[in-house]
């Protein structure tokens, strides 16, 4: 049985070296990790900006959340019976889809023809607002005030 006490007394021995060892590593290393003078400014620009990948990854989920949303309520409108109202929102959506061809196809032949004949009329005169709206904010944005 001496062995079997002597063995596990090693053990708990070696145990402990290890646990201190590991101790003063983290120490050494969370010391020499404060000193740094970059430290500081390293990890506020790591904490402040997001990854270019995050953002368009965030934007991309809104503009598809909007997307879905817009659908949802030009299907309601035009369940509802309000044409124009419904007709409204599906342009919006067909204004942030990735790829509106195939939207339009699926809604030739989903929506009765005088809803889609209202879309196709109303597409051209929201492009021409939304590209006057970017237009006006570019020019915003290039303005020095």
């Amino acid at each position: 049985m001496p062995c079997v006490r002597t063995l596990l007394c090693i053990l708990a021995t070696l145990g402990a070296c290890g646990a201190v060892a590991f101790l003063g590593y983290c120490v050494y290393f969370d010391k020499k990790r404060r000193g740094d003078p970059e430290f500081k400014r390293r990890l506020r620009d790591s904490e402040c900006i997001p990854p270019s990948g995050a953002r368009e990854s965030l934007k991309n989920e809104k503009l598809q959340e909007f997307f879905l949303q817009e659908v949802q309520m030009g299907e309601l409108w035009l369940s509802r019976g309000e044409h124009k109202m419904g007709v409204e929102h599906l342009t919006n959506a067909i204004l942030v889809c990735g790829q509106p061809q195939k939207l339009l196809q699926v809604f030739k032949q989903t929506l009765p023809p005088v809803v889609f004949d209202m879309l196709m009329r109303k597409l051209p005169l929201i492009c021409q607002q939304f590209e006057a709206e970017m237009h006006e904010q570019e020019c915003l944005e290039d303005d020095p005030e």
